[in-house]
């Protein structure tokens, strides 16, 4: 299903933007981390592979490497903040920290 943006790169120029998601594959993560160098960020996704709280190990399976520039990496923490906020005004805050639910 291709999406379909307008964007507006000042006053005097606006350019749709095709989504073309005919190659996209799907991947889940519940882990994920950054690191960065002057020229890119990157993301690490994996996934949990500790099944029991007791384990003094933690083994993370990782699936995905994403190299950004500071610029869409930027423009990327935005996009997440809009969007957990949105998403914190629907459902409730999301708590990280279970000692925060105490407070």
């Amino acid at each position: 299903m291709a999406k379909e943006d307008k964007i507006n790169n000042g006053a005097e120029t606006t350019r749709k933007v095709n989504w073309d998601d005919s190659n996209m594959e799907a991947a889940y993560a519940n882990v994920a981390n950054v690191s960065c160098t002057r020229e890119e960020v990157t993301l690490l996704f994996g996934t949990n592979q500790t099944w029991h709280a007791g384990q003094k190990d933690l083994t993370i399976l990782l699936s995905h490497r994403i190299m950004l520039s500071p610029y869409a990496a930027k423009r990327m923490l935005m996009l997440l903040d809009g969007t957990i906020k949105k998403y914190e005004s629907t459902f409730g805050d999301i708590v990280i920290d279970k000692r925060q639910e105490a407070e």
